[in-house]
Parts: structure tokens; sequence; C-alpha cells
């Protein structure tokens, strides 16, 4: 099976409730995720899909939702939610709400879920996202 892997980087800042230590308050991170894509017959000019391509439309749908914003939990009781969303409101950024705790399991999960639905129509397949959270911390989602 012949592949390829775009790499997007962002912003972000998150906190996870409940969590047992210090990512329980918020904080930031520069994430990274590669964003590995097949199929089965190679283009005409030999690739799976133009880099170009799952940068435009999976890194235009983060800068859009994920960059210099917050990926939060969407029943998180901290009181600073709700002040942090109307700060970011006031700048023009959205707040990007989960239904689960914004762990790296989680965003990735979900960019997994949104990149399927943006490079539909391209014909090739998502089989793998890694999202470093951290330069020594990641997620991996596989098909």
């Amino acid at each position: 099976m012949i592949t390829c892997t775009r790499r997007i980087e962002w912003d972000s800042m998150h906190r996870i409730p409940l969590h047992e230590s210090k990512c329980r308050a918020f904080h930031g991170h520069r994430y990274a995720a590669e964003i590995t894509c097949h199929i089965e017959q190679l283009d005409d000019r030999g690739r799976v899909i133009d880099f170009g391509v799952v940068k435009q439309k999976v890194g235009g749908w983060v800068d859009d939702h994920w960059d210099h914003t917050a990926i939060l939990m969407r029943d998180d009781p901290d009181p600073a939610v709700q002040a942090i969303a109307a700060s970011n409101a006031a700048h023009g950024r959205p707040v990007y709400w989960l239904d689960d705790p914004p762990t790296a399991e989680n965003v990735v999960a979900e960019l997994a879920r949104v990149a399927q639905e943006l490079l539909a129509d391209t014909g090739v397949t998502v089989t793998r996202i890694r999202l470093w959270e951290t330069p020594n911390g990641s997620a991996d989602w596989t098909r």
C-alpha cells in the first residue's frame, strides 16, 4: 500500500476537567497532526493526493476552528469556560466544543471525523492520524 502524509500545526488551549494533575488547569499546546491518506491507484501524476489539497481542506478547517482558540468540553463546570468563550467571541475567534474532555485521544478522533468528511470527494481514504499534543506525547487514530 502506498500512502502519503501531510503535517498540519496549530496553537490551541484546553483543559481536562477531572484530570488528576496540572492538566486540569487551562493551558496551551503547539499541536501537530500527521494525516495519512491512501488511494487504490495513484493519479496520473503518480500521487495519492496533492499535499496542497490536504493543507487547503483540512488545514483550512483547522485554521478556522482550532488555531489560536480553545478546544473545550461542552459541559465543563469551570465558570471561566463561559468567560473564555465570550472573550474569544469578542475577538472574532470561536471556541470549539467537544462532548467529551479535549484529551489528545478525543481531539484526534474529532480530527479524523472531520478530515474524512473534508477529503471524501477526493477519492482518498484517511488511514491514520497521529496528533502530537507535545513533542513527546501523541495519540493515534487508525482506520
